[in-house]
């Protein structure tokens, strides 16, 4: 595998600068994707950091009618659950906008994410693809989406998502597979703090393959919007 890092980082002093960074730099692109296609589809992720940069993000001026809005990766819990990214979706952006996007959800009536991928991919092919912009986050054992080092990912599947049964965690996930990641027209990483950052210059340094982030840094531009 190539060593050769397509990686451009911008650091910022705190999340603040950063979330006003990354939603002007959202709304170019996505302004650019409608411009071009008529519409734009616009990828984000659970967890903690994403509370604080959406409100943000919610309050870009577009025309948000043409934008569809999906997640990176979702618990196989129901959409009221305190678990769910769909949850925190709704909560830090979608209900701070004037105008909707489109929302496609990752959940399913399906009893396990390996029933649900054929609707997934069904659904999910309703969205301007190649995905116009994914924010993803990094764990700190370098998992993005719910894509888990060790995991087996079948780079010749054209299936765009994946189930996900991760190491450690009380449900199992549905992921946006691999390779639906590396296709993007962009993707964009935010790593907050000094451990986070530590860790993607350990990556960059000795890329271990097994890591999903080392998979994906070898195969496709990735721009890291970074704190100190």
């Amino acid at each position: 595998m190539s060593t050769n890092h397509l990686i451009e980082r911008h650091v910022f002093n705190d999340l603040p600068s950063l979330s006003e960074a990354l939603a002007e730099s959202v709304a170019v692109t996505l302004r650019n994707a409608i411009t071009q296609h008529g519409q734009a589809s616009l990828v984000v992720p659970g967890g903690r950091t994403p509370t604080v940069y959406l409100p943000r993000l919610a309050q870009i001026n577009l025309p948000w009618q043409h934008v569809f809005v999906t997640l990176s990766d979702e618990r196989w819990v129901e959409p009221t659950s305190e678990q769910s990214n769909e949850r925190l979706v709704r909560e830090h952006f979608l209900q701070h906008m004037q105008q909707q996007p489109h929302f496609i959800s990752l959940k399913t009536k399906h009893a396990h994410p390996d029933e649900a991928i054929a609707d997934l991919d069904m659904r999910l092919a309703g969205l301007p693809l190649p995905f116009s912009l994914i924010i993803l986050g990094l764990g700190a054992d370098g998992h993005i989406a719910s894509l888990f080092p060790g995991m087996t990912l079948d780079m010749n599947s054209a299936n765009l998502c994946q189930a996900a049964t991760p190491p450690a965690a009380p449900s199992p996930r549905i992921s946006l597979s691999l390779q639906a990641l590396i296709n993007s027209s962009r993707i964009i990483l935010v790593i907050t703090g000094k451990e986070k950052r530590q860790l993607v210059d350990q990556l960059i340094a000795s890329p271990d393959p097994a890591i999903p982030f080392v998979q994906l840094m070898q195969s496709r531009p990735v721009e890291l919007f970074e704190t100190d």
